[in-house]
Parts: structure tokens; C-alpha cells; sequence
């Protein structure tokens, strides 16, 4: 599979430094960009502490589907400057813009059969891109849909039922604790903030606790097919949303997929899924059916330039 580094010029000058995979034999290839979840991620998705290595294998096999990709470092992480929590959530949006016009104007690629892949926050920009700007397709891996803070509430009663039993007898005063940290969030008037001890990026939690992921999905162009794909044991995304995902998208070209035992991390679970385990996970690669999944859709909507077929586009399943 060939690659070639491919920097993309933010609004506001920063480089953001990424790779672009392509196919084996001549373009130009049909495209997809590759977005990312939160914290400071570089372009395989990975941090020092959670190394989720999705961007290499997604790409390898959106390439052998015959798609190119383009995956890039956020703000402050790998080769990309800057400092990750001064970045909100809109800069992070904007960026993903900034790259997705990079892709559609490379000379290797397909202006009319470029889309976009995002995971968790990646998937929330994903559904504003497809709102806002022309992309043939989008896959939606572990989004929501509803307000910010509905789903941050979701997450904590999610992430706090996995707990061992001593940590949930407190469940009153932990509660009532994190209602005071996110009146404190609310309160924050700056990019960065100090609470409970922390350096936190305030302007970024700000912004997405208001953000409703409803509107952009409303908004989705009636012709652009959508996959929405979680896994059930998805503790920081609730995975009922997939039928609200689908309720909204205008055109009736949106595939659902609740997948058996799938966790936030795109790795299988047989147990109880809790965030203690993902470290466990992450031995283990991405969920080799998920990769086929992505890619085998993708190849049928982006490698002909007027889509999959009419019938086709119009199944749905869950």
C-alpha cells in the first residue's frame, strides 16, 4: 500500500502533518478521512496511555477495497505544534474541514467520491461535515444522538455501573460532586481551566455539552448514505441511539449496525464491559470484522461515481 505525507494548512496556518494511504495501481482513487476520538490523539488514534491503533489497520483495509484514506495528528500531538487542551471542540471541526478539502483536492483522489470515517468525537464531526459540505459517504462509529451533556450524563451512570461495589455505595456523594464539577465547567471562561485540581480543557467541554449532534444528522443531504455502527457493551456511548440516528437522516439510505459484544474501543467483550478492561483490549487488534464491514461498504458507495445502486442504498438493517 503505498503512503505519502500529506500536510494540511488549518484557518489559522497551523500544519497539520497526516499520511495519505492509497491503493495499489493508478488513481485517480476514491477517499475517505479519517477522524479520530477526543484527547490528543495522533493520526493512529492513539495517546501514551490508550494506544488505539485504528488508523493503520482501517486504512490497509479501506486500500485493499480500493479507497484511499488520510488520517492526520491532532493539534499538540505527534508532529502536529500546538497545545491539545487550548483546542475546542469547533477548532477540532474546523481542522477536520481544512483536511477534508485537502483530500478532495489531491491530484491522486476523486473530488466526487470523498467521505469521511469518524469514531466517537470523530464521528461527531463527521455528522457536521456531511451536513455542511459534499462527502459521498459517512460512517458513524460510536456517535450520539442527542445533546452534549445528555450524553455525558449517559456516560457517567454508564462508566459509574461498571465500578466495583465499594465505589457505587457512594454513589450520592460522587454524584453530587460531579454535578458541582460541571457547574464549574459551565462557569469557566477561559481555553484551559483548573477544577477539582486538574488542568482541564474547559473550552472544548464547554462547547460540546451544547453541541446537539440532532441537528447536523437532520441536516445529512437526502442522497448521502450513512453507516452507524456501535458496539452493545459501549459504555461511554449509549447504543440505543443508533435507531434515533437513523430516524433522523433524511433519504432513507442509513444502515444501522448494533454489534454483539463490541466495545468502545472497537474491540470484542464477552464480559462485563467496563473501562478497566480496555487496557486489556488493546492487546488485541481491531475488530477484523468491523474493518470488513467499513471497507466493503465504502468500496460499494465511493468506487462507482454515482454510488451504489438506487435499491441498494435504500436497505437498512440493525
Amino acid at each position: 500500500m503505498p503512503e505519502t505525507d500529506l500536510t494540511v494548512t488549518a484557518d489559522d496556518g497551523t500544519s497539520l502533518a497526516g499520511t495519505l494511504s492509497l491503493p495499489a495501481g493508478p488513481g485517480p482513487h476514491p477517499a475517505v478521512l479519517l477522524l479520530h476520538g477526543s484527547g490528543p490523539l495522533d493520526r493512529e488514534g492513539n495517546t501514551p496511555r490508550l494506544p488505539l491503533n485504528l488508523g493503520r489497520p482501517l486504512a490497509d483495509a479501506l486500500a485493499a477495497a480500493g479507497v484511499a484514506a488520510l488520517r492526520y495528528d491532532r493539534r499538540g500531538a505527534g508532529s502536529t505544534p500546538g497545545v491539545w487542551e487550548e483546542s475546542g471542540f469547533t477548532d477540532n471541526r474546523r481542522d477536520a474541514s481544512a483536511a477534508l478539502r485537502a483530500l478532495a483536492a489531491h491530484p491522486d483522489i476523486r473530488p466526487d467520491a470523498v467521505g469521511v470515517v469518524g469514531h466517537s468525537e470523530g464521528a461527531l464531526h463527521a455528522m457536521t461535515l456531511a451536513a455542511r459540505q459534499e462527502v459521498a459517504a459517512v460512517v458513524l462509529l460510536a456517535g450520539f444522538a442527542r445533546e452534549g451533556e445528555a450524553a455525558f450524563r449517559w456516560q457517567a451512570a454508564s462508566v459509574f455501573g461498571g465500578m466495583p461495589a465499594p465505589v457505587r455505595l457512594l454513589r450520592r456523594p460522587l454524584g453530587a460532586l460531579g454535578e458541582r464539577v460541571l457547574a464549574r465547567v459551565k462557569r469557566t471562561r477561559t481555553d484551559v481551566a483548573r477544577i477539582a485540581g486538574l488542568r482541564v480543557n474547559a473550552r472544548w467541554m464547554r462547547e460540546v455539552l451544547v453541541h446537539d449532534t440532532r441537528d447536523d444528522l437532520a441536516a445529512v443531504p437526502a442522497a448521502v448514505p450513512v453507516l452507524a455502527v456501535t458496539g452493545d457493551k459501549d459504555v461511554q456511548v449509549p447504543p440505543a441511539d443508533l435507531d434515533e440516528i437513523r430516524r433522523l437522516v433524511p433519504g432513507g439510505h442509513t444502515e444501522i449496525h448494533r454489534v454483539p459484544d463490541l466495545t468502545h474501543v472497537l474491540r470484542r467483550d464477552t464480559g462485563r464491559p467496563t473501562l478497566r478492561s480496555y487496557r486489556r483490549l488493546l492487546r488485541e487488534p481491531v475488530d477484523p470484522e468491523l474493518l470488513a464491514l467499513v471497507a466493503t461498504w465504502l468500496q460499494a458507495r465511493l468506487r462507482e461515481p454515482s454510488g451504489a445502486p438506487a435499491e441498494e442504498r435504500r436497505t437498512t438493517r440493525s
